[in-house]
């Protein structure tokens, strides 16, 4: 009877928990969907080709396209032809943003790619594997009468992968060349008003450096920027989640040193995936607001490399506990060969992210695939890393598939059980399912809506509602993983009921005073898990 009344309050208590989270779930979505702008702003800008016969015009002088002591501009370049201006006295300028408009601390970071428009000439083609030299500067102001304050100033080479659609003839003179986007900037903080930007290509026909490269007509930008909107529906998730995952975990971490054991390996991972979880959650980005930390991408790509480390191994040594095996588990270096291609995997992928957006907080300019050697690294590091994911995965089924097998194996001798003692372990094997179908349902979830979000134009349109499907999907799927550790978190904690000396030794078969909880860990004071047990004393048998 006890053990009956027990399991009829343990699916009671899944299902109100289920309920609850799944409005939390509904309601992620909706604040994306419904009250979230865009995520991110796409912005076109056209450089202006200006005139300075100044030298060494970037550090004495600014060219700025438009305003105030703006630069004498050039229309073409049959204009600078037939004014015998050489292309070493020409600047492409840029401003950020558009005129009467300004850069907010909002929009969290900048990235911009490139786009040469280069016209087909007999006389000056356009080389096979041309690259193109840039000498590329970023200034910042704040106020329209304030001087240009310099960011930084590199030398760059992109190299030109560009296709001609037409016989090159005399006839198609004058037709540009089909090139591909070309990584330029990004800048991990918006701290300022107004940027500049100043780009020379400069030409010396000895050294080789920018010959071959065709006729450049105009250089083209497209400027990304995070929606302040959505920031700050971003930051009120965050502030509103972190205080929510800080309470369960003081709340579970408690209920683990009120027992008289020690926390087993489940309960640890379980606890880290928390702090992991937290430690995204953790609203660090207000702080951006106010200052220029150019490093929070790379602190961001650092927090989600953490969790997702966690997730993984939580996956595998959850997997593992459920084995019903012989085999003691209850230590990490149990599990080194599941584990071992994860850490692997994300140190791959952390030494690539630092090559990249590490060296981009000294150089914003810098892109680890412009050159062969860049992008050899680079794609070793990511066929690593996905080696080690799909070895992971491989482990992870092959876990799945034993415990599902086992399971199995073990349901047949829950009939020769006294009731409440089948109830019991029917229990265990139904939480194991059922935490089994919500952890796929969160990766379909989360693979589906990112399917969606790539392939829609980013917003559905029902009636008067607008729909933003791209920020649906951020708000959503981060909820949802929250969602999911907090319901770790609250379905696995020891529980520290007890039920009676009478029915526990008369169903359940154990001693007075055990503890039965809603979890497959350990539920004996000293001893090892119920279902470990289980199995042990059939093999003995």
């Amino acid at each position: 009877m006890a053990g009956a009344i027990i399991e009829n309050m343990s699916t009671k208590k899944l299902c109100i928990v289920g309920g609850i989270l799944l409005v939390f779930q509904v309601i992620a979505f909706l604040v994306g969907g419904l009250i979230a702008p865009s995520p991110t702003t796409a912005v076109p800008y056209t450089s202006v080709k200006c005139i300075d016969v100044r030298k060494n015009h970037h550090k004495t002088k600014w060219l700025t396209p438009w305003g105030l002591n703006h630069c004498e501009k050039l229309k073409d370049f049959d204009e600078a032809v037939s004014r015998q201006i050489e292309a070493n006295d020409i600047v492409f300028a840029v401003h950020i943003p558009l005129p009467r408009k300004e850069m907010s601390p909002w929009f969290q970071f900048m990235l911009f790619i490139m786009q040469l428009d280069i016209a087909f000439k007999m006389d000056n083609d356009l080389k096979e594997n041309a690259e193109i030299t840039l000498d590329v500067s970023l200034a910042y102001r704040d106020d329209v009468f304030d001087d240009w304050e310099e960011i930084a100033h590199a030398i760059e080479i992109r190299k030109l992968k560009c296709t001609f659609g037409s016989p090159k003839t005399l006839e198609s003179e004058g037709r540009h060349y089909d090139c591909d986007f070309l990584p330029f900037m990004e800048i991990g903080s918006v701290a300022h008003k107004y940027y500049l930007i100043n780009i020379r290509l400069p030409v010396n026909e000895r050294k080789g450096i920018n010959v071959g490269i065709g006729e450049i007509k105009d250089i083209r930008f497209v400027g990304i920027h995070q929606n302040g909107g959505f920031t700050k529906v971003w930051f009120a998730m965050k502030t509103f989640l972190t205080p929510s995952i800080l309470i369960i975990m003081v709340w579970y971490w408690r209920r683990i040193t009120l027992m008289t054991r020690a926390p087993v390996l489940l309960e640890k991972v379980i606890f880290a995936l928390g702090i992991s979880m937290t430690f995204i959650n953790i609203p660090v980005e207000w702080f951006s607001i106010g200052f220029d930390w150019t490093w929070m991408l790379l602190f961001g790509d650092i927090r989600q490399g953490i969790f997702y480390a966690m997730l993984l191994s939580f996956w595998i040594i959850f997997c593992g506990e459920h084995m019903m095996d012989q085999n003691e588990r209850n230590r990490l270096s149990g599990y080194w060969k599941q584990v071992g291609p994860i850490a692997v995997g994300s140190f791959c992928l952390f030494i690539f992210d630092m090559c990249e957006r590490g060296v981009q907080l000294k150089n914003p300019f810098y892109s680890i695939w412009t050159t062969e050697v860049g992008t050899e690294l680079a794609m070793a590091f990511i066929i690593v890393a996905g080696i080690c994911l799909c070895l992971y995965f491989l482990f992870l089924c092959f876990m799945v598939f034993q415990v599902f097998r086992n399971i199995s194996g073990k349901q047949s001798s829950l009939p020769a059980m006294s009731k409440a003692r089948r109830l019991h372990y029917e229990g265990l094997i139904f939480r194991f399912k059922f935490l089994m179908l919500i952890t796929l349902a969160c990766a379909a979830m989360t693979v589906i809506f990112f399917i969606v979000s790539q392939v829609t134009e980013g917003h559905w349109k029902w009636g008067d509602i607008t729909i933003q499907v791209n920020s649906a999907f951020f708000t959503g799927i981060y909820g949802m993983w929250n969602l999911y550790v907090f319901a770790l978190m609250f379905l696995y904690a020891p529980s520290h009921k007890n039920y009676g000396e009478d029915q526990s030794n008369g169903d359940l078969g154990v001693n007075s005073g055990e503890e039965l909880q809603l979890t497959t860990t350990i539920t004996h004071v000293d001893g090892p898990t119920e279902v470990y047990k289980l199995a042990r004393k059939e093999a003995q048998e």
